[in-house]
């Protein structure tokens, strides 16, 4: 509502009501605010007190669900811990294996080369 608005409703009111009657109506409408917003003040007030019980079973669950949740990170992370251990022993046994054929490869291939040079020096 702009300022202009505003007088013409006063300007209105005036004509109405006239000049003596405004301080009454103004009483009035007052006393009509302060009864609404007790009304809703005491609505509010039974809202809240009604659905007291429901915050705390609120916060119940949501402690459960937290509670559940942590539970449930620590057991991936267990399982996680155990898996990666177990990755750790089978890879150190895959690189031994692995260290050994290549020293059996070297081997091999030192023999083979030898061969072919003693056969060479007889030729």
């Amino acid at each position: 509502m702009g300022g202009g608005e505003i007088v013409l409703i006063i300007f209105v009111f005036l004509l109405f009501f006239g000049s003596k009657a405004i301080p009454d109506i103004a009483k009035t409408l007052g006393k009509a605010m302060r009864e609404f917003q007790k009304a809703t003040n005491e609505i509010k007030r039974e809202i809240n007190e009604s659905g007291g019980g429901l915050g705390d079973e609120i916060r119940d669950i949501k402690s459960t669900i937290h509670n559940v949740k942590s539970d449930i990170q620590e057991g991936i992370h267990k399982h996680t811990s155990d898996i990666q251990e177990g990755v750790k022993e089978h890879t150190g046994d895959i690189e031994k294996e692995i260290t050994q054929i290549k020293s059996d490869i070297n081997q091999g291939t030192e023999k083979i080369s030898t061969t072919i040079t003693n056969e060479a020096k007889m030729d």
